[in-house]
């Protein structure tokens, strides 16, 4: 019952000093907090210039719809 209870109370007061270490640690921003909207809004930016271009410029057909396209054939007997 001692060992174990004297255990118990070390590992519990690794766990209390961790959590201290950690929470007293200075928060560094990384990549994604420095430049993830910067670079989510360059892509935004960049997908949108693309497909304007494609949609517009590019004399890309679009067959989106065969209406006044297809006679219909006549019927044969």
């Amino acid at each position: 019952f001692c060992t174990s209870n004297s255990l118990q109370h070390s590992l519990a007061r690794g766990i209390q000093r961790t959590a201290v270490r950690q929470a007293h640690r200075k928060y560094e921003p990384d990549f994604h907090d420095k430049y993830g909207n910067l670079v989510l809004l360059g892509g935004a930016v960049v997908f949108t210039t693309v497909w304007g271009y494609v949609f517009t410029q590019a004399g890309i057909e679009w067959g989106l719809s065969p209406v006044g396209r297809i006679t219909p054939k006549e019927w044969r007997e």
